[in-house]
């Protein structure tokens, strides 16, 4: 685009390129100029967004959550590091999901909130993945799928399939930032036609065998054609993207992490492509999930493996060593925080548009216990700055946080999963 022929009454689409001489091209945040001419910024609000970072080991309690309640809290070990931003999140106490039980089989009760049952456990949609089916369309990713050091996530469909996650920070800034090869697009169009044709096919068929099939297997059935619409809607938008150019940021890809064990360094080179996807607008739903890891983290005063010392007994020395990893932990997580805050958009900053969440399945990972979740919410337009304490013998439903999320989304829904409404304490700003 040529900057001189820019009047002031034009507006800027929203995906404009500043192109060089040179080929190169590089995506512009969200600014002013985006809203449309003669309009008010409140005729084109910035989208808002969603990142929930969970870690499957916890936070240790007592380093987590404030004695006080209330607004005048004196900030824990964990809560130290991001005193500066401390108006713009929320700690919450007391809060779980009822009915979730068996300790790190919990996982994939984190988002979706659905009642725990051993063998017989079947999982419903998770909170992102509600918010993209409604909202994801006007994205090239309706939703970003992640994980630091493993394979497990969070995510999960209305049928309750977990979705894989990426776990590469420099296969997700290549999927987000580097155009594919026009053979790779052609092929990639081959595909997605392939795709609905294949859906089209397999839709047919498997109606035609619901006349046949008892009231069990027809249940297991609307749910195969939930997944079906899913795709199916998920290529026909994947379609028009493959048209369009990625968007090209100035930032260099990832170093690869070589060090599985470097819990740290996994997390923070994910939160870094996490911030680029979120400013470019390439998703507004992410998620991020920490498998426990065995292996010893390479932080100075940590002798053993992060696995072995969240399963501390309330040994002194093993909690000291694990307060290391964790405070690590909370420092990076904070820093994209920092970086979103610092980010300016037309009507406030992408923190304000943008809600992120830091939980875990584990109040107590040394017990396996999935009661008193560690809870931290920023951002997203709430009123921050306080800890909310609820009854930690009679947990409050944290399910009711992830209802007020939604609605936060304009979303016309009463309560997710167990909530009994929404969450207590946190109005909106």
């Amino acid at each position: 685009m040529n900057m001189k022929h820019f009047a002031n009454n034009q507006s800027l689409d929203r995906r404009t390129l500043l192109r060089g001489s040179a080929g190169v091209s590089i995506a512009l945040p969200w600014l002013s100029s985006m809203v449309p001419a003669f309009g008010s910024e409140a005729q084109a609000p910035s989208p808002r967004r969603f990142v929930g970072i969970s870690n499957a080991l916890g936070f240790h309690g007592p380093n987590l959550f404030p004695e006080e309640s209330g607004r005048d809290y004196k900030a824990t070990r964990y809560l130290q590091p991001i005193q500066d931003l401390r108006d713009e999140f929320t700690v919450v106490s007391g809060a779980s999901h009822p009915g979730v039980g068996g300790g790190h089989k919990a996982e994939p009760c984190i988002l979706s909130a659905a009642p725990y049952s051993g063998s017989n456990f079947r999982n419903t949609i998770s909170l992102d993945q509600l918010m993209a089916r409604e909202l994801g369309g006007e994205t090239r990713h309706p939703s970003l799928i992640l994980s630091s050091n493993g394979t497990t996530s969070t995510s999960y469909t209305a049928n309750g399939s977990m979705i894989p996650p990426e776990n590469s920070p420099g296969r997700l800034f290549a999927q987000l930032f580097t155009d594919d090869s026009p053979e790779s697009r052609v092929a990639q169009k081959q595909r997605i036609r392939e795709g609905r044709s294949i859906m089209d096919i397999v839709s047919e068929e498997a109606k035609a065998m619901q006349r046949r099939l008892g009231p069990g297997d027809r249940d297991k059935l609307d749910a195969y054609f939930t997944s079906v619409r899913d795709l199916e809607r998920r290529l026909e938008v994947n379609q028009g993207w493959a048209e369009r150019p990625k968007p090209k940021v100035a930032a260099k890809a990832p170093e690869p992490v070589s060090d599985n064990s470097d819990t740290i360094a996994l997390q923070t080179a994910m939160h870094d492509v996490i911030f680029l996807a979120l400013q470019t607008d390439s998703t507004r739903f992410i998620t991020m999930h920490t498998s426990g890891n065995g292996g010893r983290v390479p932080l100075e005063g940590v002798e053993q493996g992060y696995h072995q010392l969240s399963h501390h007994g309330r040994n002194k020395a093993k909690i000291a060593q694990l307060a290391i990893i964790e405070e690590a932990q909370m420092k990076s997580w904070g820093n994209l925080v920092r970086r979103l805050h610092k980010t300016h958009e037309a009507d406030g900053t992408l923190l304000d548009r943008t809600m992120l969440l830091l939980t875990s399945n584990l109040g107590n990972a040394s017990a396996h216990d999935t009661k008193n979740m560690p809870v931290i919410v920023a951002g997203g337009g709430f009123k921050h700055g306080q800890h909310l304490a609820f009854d930690r013998t009679n947990n409050y439903p944290l399910a009711n946080l992830y209802t007020s999320m939604l609605q936060r989304l304009d979303l016309q829904v009463d309560s997710f999963a167990s909530a009994t409404g929404t969450m207590r304490g946190l109005e909106m700003s």
